[in-house]
């Protein structure tokens, strides 16, 4: 038996589509829509198709855009013979907020997982290879430290190292106020090898 009419039914059930979303979230941001004034669900559902219409891949790094060109590909003020690869658009803007790195990303929207059926060539490895003929100083590998994430960057610098383009991995390890009990045996090796002096 439905609680609901069929308009609240279809719209906690499209909500609860979205990943992330639970059938109680869904249900929370169904009635709060419900209760929001007209003109805020207007923009919120214009701002949603105009967003699914308007955003495609950059045609260089392959983030999400409006441009033809992202705003970092676009600047000046980037170092563009430095380039991070990363898993998806949100890894990008991670390393964005904390304002210290200076280069180009290229968004690999994905890694490689046999497992899931992903291979290098679901993945954009062919642009990112595109990119390296031009002028590249190094190639910083900054996919995530899973399985798929450490696969892939093992593929990415087998493909990159004969360039003569130097690779580079970022390092991975004890998070600040972690317990060492609680940490890994890989998250453990990998903070003693990337050491450094004090």
């Amino acid at each position: 038996m439905d609680y609901y009419s069929s308009q609240i039914s279809n719209l906690i059930a499209e909500l609860a589509r979205l990943p992330g979303i639970g059938a109680k979230t869904a249900q929370r941001l169904a009635f709060h829509i419900i209760n929001m004034p007209q003109e805020q669900v207007e923009k919120l559902s214009q701002s949603m198709v105009s967003a699914r219409n308007n955003i495609h891949y950059c045609k260089v790094c392959c983030t999400l855009t409006d441009g033809e060109i992202c705003p970092i590909c676009a600047s000046a003020k980037r170092e563009h013979k430095t380039i991070m690869v990363v898993e998806n658009a949100r890894d990008l803007a991670a390393y964005e907020k904390t304002g210290k790195y200076e280069g180009v990303y290229h968004v690999l929207h994905g890694a490689i997982s046999p497992m899931l059926g992903i291979g290098p060539s679901d993945i954009r490895l062919k642009e990112l290879l595109l990119r390296l003929q031009k002028d590249v100083d190094e190639v910083i590998i900054a996919t995530n430290s899973s399985l798929e994430g450490e696969a892939t960057a093992m593929y990415i610098s087998k493909l990159v190292k004969p360039t003569g383009i130097r690779v580079t991995r970022i390092a991975s390890g004890v998070p600040v106020g972690g317990d060492l009990e609680y940490i890994d045996e890989v998250t453990l090796l990998r903070a003693l090898d990337g050491r450094v002096e004090l």
